[in-house]
């Protein structure tokens, strides 16, 4: 079983990339998609629409985690749905099984607590995974978070 957790916005999308071997977590993958600030707002949702199905198509994951949207009172709120929709177009036209979950729900089930701190979940990630260094840059981090809370209720703790 392959997961991918995302993390969404428009200037970086989290992604992170977990296969399960063996009843082992194993990281594949995990970085960023990146849109430049330069460019057009529908250019930079292209971009998440095209390097999201590159991945994709590349891991070909069976499920997929996606972190809730809150909205705050921000410029760039708006700009973050759209890229969220984006998001779950491209999983829902590759028929991978969606599952949402809250910020508080992820550091929960990954720290303990629901007011988990960025370094608690971090040290959460880091151990699940076995990891040795923490994955970079942060975004990467919470979006193998999200995948790690959705294997979690899979049953792989």
């Amino acid at each position: 079983m392959r997961i991918i957790g995302i993390d969404p916005g428009l200037a970086r999308v989290g992604y992170g990339i977990i296969e399960i071997k063996n009843d082992k977590k194993i990281l594949l993958d995990c970085g960023v998609i990146e849109t430049g600030k330069e460019k057009k707002e529908e250019d930079r949702l292209y971009e998440i629409f095209k390097d999201l199905n590159e991945l994709i198509s590349h891991w070909k994951p069976n499920l997929a985690a996606v972190e809730k949207f809150f909205f705050y009172r921000s410029s760039t709120t708006i700009s973050v749905v759209q890229a969220r929709g984006v998001i779950m177009m491209v999983l829902a036209s590759k028929k991978i099984n969606i599952s949402e979950y809250s910020p508080a729900q992820i550091k929960l089930t990954i720290a303990g607590s629901g007011k988990a701190s960025k370094k608690e979940v971090l040290d959460a990630v880091m151990y699940n995974l076995e990891l040795n260094k923490p994955p970079k840059p942060d975004d990467s981090a919470d979006a193998l978070a999200i995948a790690l809370t959705k294997l979690n209720e899979e049953g792989f703790n």
